[in-house]
């Protein structure tokens, strides 16, 4: 059960029993996130809560995660990153039973808090994982683990929404409390053991330099703002969707195709840059690109007449969701290559601090400009600010040599 890793080869990798259990890790902590927003607006009314209340549920999730991710990040650096993820997911488990047995608002806050600490923990600890197993192939490895949380965003407010149907919140965090625990003892069981790595002691003066060099600070600021993107998506299609005349289900289904388009071809681009026929700088550059035009064409959608209104729409979604799909994967990759593995958890740690501010930045700034000019105007300065973020992407790294687990 805690066999030590065994290094790969050249290009053959992990083998999939080692990485399949961090997926569904990944998956996890989408799905858990995803599906109770979904379920805590949906049932606001009925579970007595006013919209400030609302807003304070949503956010706790976001903001354990934002205080606790580096720390937990840390922690796998000194004990290893193994244990950091079972006791995280088996934590997730514990805040999800409390969902079951106790009811009310302070309950679904004491809730949510826990499962966003816990997430703190096994989330930065898996992308660290990853990145040490996977070796010189991180692309490939961190496509396939960017579709599986991609699809946990995709199907996690409509499992969501069927186990409410079912059973409201009791068998909503039901079904979240056995998936940590199963994930839990599936990474406990086939996770190789990947051992702390001697560490150089670092002063405050070298975490600073550490933090702002461009070879972190470049890829985070573009998880940010593909991150951000998703999240102002996420919220705004289906709004704009509305606004053409769309029934509901075909406004939810725009967030779908964007999820899906998403998690289809982050394995594909990960796989072209192993292979040495995509670097990190176009790649980026391709897939901010993307977001901004997906951006660009939601932008115009409210001056569009009638159908071009809905078709706009989907092609926004599906270059939003393309260009999360091909930033996303090769930003994480240019991390690991550029992180000794004796603090990758730290950096994995803090570059997930900068999705989050991006994933309550994106929203805030649509959200804001929209409230005063219209959500054309809003949607136009998102566009904008992931045409600014092009100017952070990193140039291309030497690949590490330090990569081999273990």
């Amino acid at each position: 059960m805690n066999r030590p890793a065994t290094p790969p080869g050249p290009l053959s990798g992990p083998p999939a029993s080692a990485v399949l259990p961090l997926y569904a890790a990944g998956f996890t902590t989408a799905f858990g996130a995803h599906s109770i927003a979904a379920g805590l607006g949906a049932e606001s009314g009925q579970i007595g809560l006013d919209l400030l209340t609302l807003g304070v549920l949503l956010a706790l999730y976001d903001l354990a995660e934002v205080f606790l991710k580096p720390v937990f990040g840390s922690l796998s650096d000194r004990i290893g990153s193994k244990p950091v993820v079972v006791g995280g997911l088996a934590a997730f488990a514990l805040a999800s039973l409390v969902g079951i047995v106790v009811q009310g608002p302070w309950a679904l806050a004491v809730v949510r808090l826990g499962q966003g600490a816990a997430a703190s923990a096994f989330s930065p600890a898996s992308s660290a994982s990853v990145a040490r197993l996977a070796g010189p192939l991180t692309g490939k490895y961190f496509g396939r683990y960017g579709s599986w949380k991609g699809l946990g965003y995709a199907i996690g407010p409509l499992l969501g929404a069927a186990a409410l149907f079912l059973g409201g919140f009791p068998v909503l965090f039901g079904v979240l409390a056995v998936l940590g625990a199963a994930v839990a003892v599936w990474v406990a069981v086939a996770m190789p053991r990947l051992e702390p790595l001697p560490r150089p002691r670092y002063t405050v003066a070298d975490l600073a330099r550490q933090l702002g060099e461009r070879s972190f600070l470049g890829p985070t600021i573009v998880l940010a703002a593909s991150t951000g993107s998703l999240g102002a998506a996420v919220g705004f299609l289906p709004a704009l969707a509305a606004h053409t005349g769309l029934p509901t289900a075909a406004a939810v289904a725009a967030v779908t195709v964007l999820a899906v388009a998403s998690s289809l071809i982050q394995p594909r681009i990960g796989r072209l840059r192993d292979e040495g026929r995509l670097t990190d700088r176009t790649g980026i550059m391709a897939g901010l690109g993307a977001i901004v035009l997906g951006a660009a064409a939601a932008a115009l959608v409210p001056l569009a007449p009638g159908v071009f209104g809905a078709v706009g729409v989907y092609a926004a979604a599906l270059l939003v969701g393309t260009g999360i799909g091909i930033a996303t994967p090769l930003a994480f990759a240019h991390l690991a290559d550029a992180t000794p593995a004796e603090r990758m958890g730290r950096t994995m740690g803090s570059a997930e601090l900068g999705r989050e501010a991006g994933d309550a930045g994106g929203p805030l700034l649509v959200g804001a400009v929209a409230a005063s000019a219209g959500l054309g105007w809003g949607l136009a300065s998102l566009a904008a600010a992931v045409a600014l973020a092009g100017f952070a992407v990193p140039r291309d790294p030497a690949h590490r040599s330090d990569t081999a687990p273990g």
